[in-house]
This record gives structure tokens, C-alpha cells and sequence, in this order.
């Protein structure tokens, strides 16, 4: 049933200095729920539909997709791909249908095994308010304007915490600048989903930011409810019976007796427990399957184990494999297995193992983004993999996937708030995290497994980073039970997933995913309290393995030299057509990486070609000044001495008088060794060899000195001479004033070395 209004109906909030609207009527009208959700100049369009009969009859799930479409139209953009077109969702598309998938999933009604699809497109984005956050907000209005069963709305937003102020709805550069960037999700009574970025902040701050938001969100609510009231629809009617459904739970208990029971007080492991569970299965199937469909036995099943595993804690305060509640299983890390590698760290808890391999390279390997969002660049990625041998299964490999880019872009926030500056370690990071086992969050693994590697590394991180998750059991009068470091039955079927990563000295990140509304501040913050601990106990084991960055990083590892040059001096470093970085590139076998600002980055494995790279880069583009000395090459031999050229487009004279020795056999392209003893007023450069090679008093130049006399000789060029490349500016160049004989300094050379003098002959200046 399309939303079809005879006009747009639009409601509006002020938040956060700016104004919120939502809009339904004007867009996609085909829709079953169609919002335009409009903050600043960032408009999002949200439409979320619903099949018109179950996928299939044997499905026990919600088939709910959400997709978040980045159109890179929506900031002026042309997409970078070859087809110059919008392709496969990148990793910020990815993680904001997450975002709101996490936030609206728990709220379906059971029995609703209909497809529905929410589609995120952003129209505008002014590279100032965050899209994503605009999309989540947009689908719980859709879906509660729509006759789509939906348990809501809820409200989402954004809030940062900033120079001690929250801020709600921050812009891009407020959270970039935050110490605590997090997104959550709310109803009116209950948290639903949280994440964030933080940089070391306390469980205090944490609190106080989820509690506020929750505040901004319920305004957010009423917003959505007044929309409804006015344009809504009824919703469908979900064909699912309770009574039965409770009716055949009874029959399955009776048919089971003390299974689980017995199956439980073995504390069996994650094998033993799935070969039981199976076993007792086979047993109701047989018993009911004339009775009652494979579905519905199923999700009976299901329920009674539930009840079983939940019931056990609750009342006895004791797991499915035995621990007590705040009992992390048993730790080993390892360093340093692979030998080519730059830094390797095997993490393994329990039945999960994660082994995180990390890559250091040149700043010219940042990943180049192609999104709505203001970063173009990123320098250091964590990836995460997931194959099907690590739950011993046999399923066909494919590219990463939703949960995989989540749980590494998780990982990346928790290690990114310790990680160098790029000016003191000039390196792209790469870490990847394989999780060769699964029984319980391989996301948490992945951060200590990283924080080991980098240490291993020798990648100067500011504190090693541990993580855990942790997990809920609720009952009906009250009771709970907070797990710490949950396993892959606690998770699927407990009340919470909560993750918690950082430091000893506070939060780098957080994610939460709750399926019960009897989460209190209370509550959260006696899980957040029994984290930290948890968290503390972790790293203690990984300290055990390596407490301090490695002094040498790995012989097999690039080394990088960061120096900064003029901005005019970048022309004379690339050359025309990028021919002088070239050929500095081919002839030390380095990586040189020059940005907008002069910085220039060197990159190599051989010290030597790194020193050597240097000294090039050195003389091409510093100062000339009286004392140093190069080695150059004869470009013009004249009656009264030599031209030498220093770097390219820079030459230098050297008299007769001044040669010594080499007066009688000195030829035009020969290497000479010469220093520089004067610079005169109008910047031409005079050289000696005896000043360096023999009386330390080099004879004063002479009035006819060649510099001023113009004849044959012809004028000596003047400086720049020509383009500096792709990116430097025009030389003034030009002849010298003598005759038509000048030697433009533009022109190519060889280039002189830079070998020693008043100056290092590396290191920048």
C-alpha cells in the first residue's frame, strides 16, 4: 500500500543550533514509508517497504535489509571508479547500515518473517552534518508511518563530548576533535544500540553522554509520534499465535526432561555442547514432526534451551562452561611467529584465537576514500577475516561482509588513539586480524591481538589496548546477571552484547546491541565497572608476553626519513615531468612521497640508498651556503676555469686558480669535488679546491673574474631556468647579461652530491 498524500506534511525541531525537519508526501510516494530528513544542507531520503507475504514458510528470521546508499552527486563529486559510477558500499556506507540495521531490528514483532528493505539515499551532504545519523533517524519514522509492524519509534543521535561540554548532533570537525564520538539509540524507557570512538575517556563521561543523549532522543520521539498521529497507517496484523506457540514449548520440556539439565553440568565446550544440543533436537524432531512444522518446532526448541541456559545462571550463578560470572577463560598470547612479517601478535582466549599481522609502508599507501564525508585519506586500516574453518564449517569463501568490515572497523577505533603522530612515524599501518577460531567475540581478540602486533613491530604506541565483551541475562522479577568475556551461546542468546576496548587509563571504544528494555543506568553501570576490570585482567596476561615496544623494528621492514623542504624548492625536486624524483627513485630504489606543504618522506630498506636519497633531496632543495662542499659535474670548460653544476639548475665557477691539480686534466661531464667559498651579492656562486684540498686561504676573487665579462663567454644564466616539474613554479632563468652564449641553469644534469662541509651530508636541515 503506497503512501499516497494529496500534499507534503512536514514536522520540525530545533537541536543542537540547528534546525531538524522531516518530511513525507513529496518523495517516493510509491513507498510504503517514505521520509526527507533535512539538517543544515544535508537532506537524507529514507523509504521502507514490506512484501506482501512471508519470504518462504519454513523461515524462522526477519529478512530485514538495509542499505545506505552514498551518492557522491550529493557533494558535487564524480565517482573515481573506471565506471564512474556508485558500486559496492564502502566501509562508512557499510558501518552507517549498521548502524541503523542494530537500531530497528530488535523492534519487529516475533512471527514477522516478511522481507522488508530500508533504503538509505543521501541527496546532500554538506560535508558538515553527518548523513548517517539523519538515515536512522529517517527509518524509524518511515517504518512507524508505514503499516509495516514495527515496536517503535526510537530516536538516534550523535553526541560528543568536548573541551568538558556535550554536544549534540556535533559537525564532522567537533567529533573528528572530541575525546568521545558516540552514536546511540533509544526508545522512551530503554537503550537499544551504542557506539563509540573515544580516546581514553572514563566510564563517567560514558554514563553521563548515554544518558544525555538518551534525553535528546526522546524529543526526537515525540517529533516522529506527531508525524505518525497525523499521516500514519494501521499496521498489518502478524499471524502468530502465542498460546500454541507455549502449548508446543510444553510438550518439547516433556519430551526433553532433564536433558539440558544433564548436558549443562558437564560444562561442556563449544563442540561438546553443539553434538548434545543436536542430539536432543533429533529427539523432538522425531516426536512432533508429524504434528507440527519444521519451523515451528524449531523456534520451540530454541525457546526451551533458551529458558534452560539463561535459567541456570540466574539461579545458580554458574555458566554453560562452568565459570563463575566475571570469569575470563584462560589467556596465551605469543609475539613475533612469522619471520617476514613486520610485527606479528597471537591472541587466544578460550576456543578463540585471532592472529593479527601488522604492515608499516609508505605514506604515499594511505587508502583514498571516495565518500560524502570530508576525509579523503586514511593512514592506518585494520582488517578483519572470518573464515569458515573457524567455526568448522565448510561454506564457500567470499569477499568481506557486512559483520566482517563492523568488526574491524571496531578493532580500528580502539587502536587508532595510541597509535604516532604521522610527523613522528612517517608510515602507513596496516594491521590484519585472521581469526583462526570462534567461540566469542574474535572482534575483542582482534584489538589484543593488534595491540601485540604493533609492539612486536616496534611501532612506538602510546599504551597497549586489550579489549572484552560483555553479556546480560535478565529475569522476569528483576534479577540479572552481567557476564564478562561471553562466549558464542552467551551471545546469541543473552540479553546484550557489550563490547569495551581501551587502555588502562580509560575507553578507546564501545558497542553495545541490547534486546531487552530492562537495561537501567544502574545496571550499565555496574557492566561497564565489571568491563574495566575484565579489561585490566587481559591486558595484565598480554603484559606477560610483551610489556614494552621493541627498540629495533624488523629488518624486513621499510625504514622512513621525514624532512621538510620550502614550498618553492618542490618544483626543483620533481624536475620536468617528475624526470629529478625519478631518477632519485631508480637509482636508490626508495619510495619518496612530497606533499602540498614540503614535506617529503623517504622510504627504504637499505640505510645506505635511504642516506643516499637524502643527501639528494638535501642539495636539490636547501639553501646554498659558503662551506659546503658537493661533488658535480663539468658542464662548461672555459679559458679562465670550469663551470660546475651543483644541482640541477644551479651552477657554480671555479678559476684556474682555484683548481690546483686538476687545472691541466679537467673535462667537461668529469666529477669534481669542490666547496663553496663565495656567494656575492647577486647570488653567483664562486668554488675552490684549494680552500678544500690544500692552502685553507683561497685566493680572493678577482675583479675580471669572468661573472662580469660578457665577449665570447657570453652572460652565465641566471636562476630557476625553466619549470620545476609538474608541481614547482616557472624559474626566473633567463641569459646573462654578457652575449647570446648564457647557459640556462634550467636545463638537465646529473645532479650534484652533497657530501660533507659546514653541513651533515644527511639528516634534514
Amino acid at each position: 500500500m503506497a503512501t499516497n498524500l494529496s500534499s507534503p506534511t512536514s514536522v520540525q525541531l530545533e537541536v543542537g543550533g540547528r534546525t531538524l525537519t522531516l518530511e513525507t508526501g513529496k518523495l517516493a510516494n510509491q513507498a510504503h514509508g517514505s521520509i526527507t530528513v533535512t539538517y543544515g544542507e544535508t537532506i537524507v531520503l529514507v523509504t521502507a517497504v514490506m512484501s506482501a507475504r512471508p519470504r518462504a514458510e519454513d523461515i524462522d528470521f526477519l529478512p530485514l535489509t538495509v542499505d545506505y546508499e552514498e551518492r557522491l552527486y550529493s557533494v558535487g563529486k564524480i565517482p573515481g571508479s573506471f565506471f564512474r559510477r556508485e558500486g559496492r558500499p564502502g566501509q562508512d556506507g557499510i558501518l552507517a547500515s549498521r548502524l541503523t540495521d542494530r537500531s530497528i531490528r530488535p523492534l519487529f514483532p516475533k512471527g514477522l518473517h516478511n522481507d522488508v528493505q530500508v533504503t538509505l539515499t543521501v541527496l546532500s551532504s554538506d560535508q558538515e552534518n553527518p548523513p548517517e545519523i539523519l538515515g536512522m533517524i529517517g527509518a524509524s519514522a518511515a517504518l512507524s508511518v508505514s503499516q509495516i509492524p514495527f515496536n517503535g519509534p526510537i530516536g538516534s543521535c550523535r553526541i560528543a563530548y568536548l573541551d568538558g561540554e556535550y554536544i549534540i548532533h556535533p559537525t564532522y570537525e567537533q567529533s573528528n576533535e572530541a575525546q568521545l564520538s558516540m552514536v546511540v539509540s533509544s526508545s522512551r524507557d530503554a537503550i537499544m544500540m551504542v557506539e563509540a570512538g573515544s580516546d581514553e575517556v572514563s566510564e563517567e563521561v560514558i554514563l553521563e553522554a548515554i544518558s544525555r543523549a538518551q534525553q535528546a532522543n526522546n524529543d526526537t520521539i515525540n517529533l516522529i509520534e506527531g508525524l505518525a498521529r497525523q499521516i500514519g497507517r494501521p499496521k498489518v496484523e502478524v499471524d502468530y499465535n502465542q498460546a500454541e506457540a507455549e502449548a508446543l514449548t510444553v510438550k518439547i520440556k516433556e519430551i526433553i526432561g532433564t536433558g539440558f539439565d544433564d548436558l549443562l553440568a558437564r560444562n561442556p565446550g563449544m563442540y561438546e555442547m553443539d553434538d548434545g544440543e543436536k542430539e536432543l533436537s533429533a529427539k523432538v524432531s522425531e516426536a512432533l514432526s508429524e504434528e507440527y512444522s519444521k519451523t515451528a518446532i524449531g523456534e520451540g526448541f530454541k525457546s526451551v534451551f533458551r529458558e534452560a541456559v539463561r535459567g541456570r545462571i540466574l539461579s545458580q550463578h554458574v555458566r554453560s562452561d562452568g565459570r563463575a560470572l566475571d570469569q575470563v577463560r584462560p589467556i596465551t598470547c605469543d609475539t613475533g611467529i612469522l619471520p617476514r612479517t613486520h610485527g606479528t601478535g597471537l591472541f587466544t582466549r578460550g576456543e578463540t584465537q585471532v592472529l593479527s599481522i601488522v604492515t608499516v609502508g609508505s605514506l604515499s599507501l594511505k587508502q583514498t576514500l571516495d565518500s560524502v564525508g570530508p576525509d579523503n585519506t586514511k593512514r592506518f586500516m585494520h582488517h578483519y577475516n572470518f573464515p569458515s574453518f573457524s567455526t568448522g564449517e565448510a561454506r564457500r569463501a567470499m569477499s568481506p561482509g557486512r559483520r566482517e568490515i563492523g568488526h574491524g572497523a571496531l578493532a580500528e577505533r580502539a587502536i587508532l588513539p595510541v597509535l604516532p603522530s604521522e610527523d613522528d612515524f612517517p608510515y602507513a599501518i596496516r594491521i590484519v586480524s585472521e581469526c583462526l577460531s570462534s567461540n566469542g567475540s574474535t572482534s575483542m581478540g582482534s584489538v589484543c591481538g593488534s595491540s601485540l602486533s604493533l609492539m612486536d613491530a616496534g611501532i612506538p604506541i602510546k599504551a597497549p589496548v586489550a579489549g572484552i565483551a560483555m553479556g546480560l541475562i535478565t529475569g522476569s522479577d528483576g534479577e540479572y546477571a552481567i557476564l564478562s568475556d561471553i562466549q558464542g551461546i552467551e551471545d546469541f542468546l543473552g540479553d546484550m552484547d557489550f563490547k569495551v576496548a581501551g587502555t588502562a587509563d580509560g575507553v578507546n571504544a564501545l558497542q553495545m546491541d541490547v534486546k531487552t528494555t530492562a537495561l537501567t543506568p544502574e545496571i550499565l553501570k555496574e557492566a561497564l565497572e565489571q568491563a574495566r576490570q575484565g579489561r585490566l585482567h587481559i591486558m595484565g596476561k598480554m603484559n606477560e608476553t610483551i610489556s614494552e615496544v621493541r627498540t629495533q623494528m624488523s629488518e624486513h621492514a621499510p625504514k622512513m626519513i621525514r624532512m621538510k623542504i620550502k614550498v618553492e624548492k618542490i618544483g626543483a625536486l620533481i624536475g620536468p615531468g617528475g624526470r629529478v624524483i625519478r631518477a632519485i627513485i631508480e637509482e636508490t630504489g626508495t619510495s619518496i612521497n612530497v606533499e602540498d606543504d614540503g614535506s617529503v618522506t623517504i622510504g627504504g630498506v637499505d640505510q645506505a640508498m635511504l642516506d643516499l636519497a637524502q643527501s639528494k633531496v638535501d642539495a636539490l632543495t636547501r639553501e646554498l651556503a659558503v662551506g659546503d662542499i658537493f661533488t658535480g659535474k663539468v658542464v662548461r670548460l672555459t679559458n679562465f676555469g670550469a663551470f660546475v653544476e651543483l644541482v640541477p639548475g644551479r651552477d657554480g665557477l671555479i678559476r684556474n686558480g682555484d683548481l690546483g691539480d686538476m687545472e691541466e686534466e679537467l673535462a667537461e661531464g668529469q666529477e669534481l669535488t669542490v666547496m663553496i667559498h663565495e656567494i656575492d651579492s647577486q647570488g653567483r656562486v664562486n668554488l675552490s679546491r684549494r680552500a678544500l684540498f690544500g692552502d685553507d686561504s683561497p685566493p680572493a676573487p678577482r675583479p675580471d673574474s669572468g661573472f662580469d665579462r660578457g665577449g665570447d663567454r657570453g652572460g652565465r644564466g641566471g636562476f630557476g631556468g625553466g619549470r620545476g616539474g609538474d608541481r614547482g613554479p616557472r624559474g626566473g632563468g633567463g641569459r646573462g647579461p654578457g652575449g647570446p652564449g648564457g647557459r640556462g641553469p634550467g636545463g638537465p644534469g646529473g645532479g650534484g652530491r652533497f657530501v660533507g662541509g659546514n653541513r651533515p651530508a644527511s639528516g634534514p636541515r
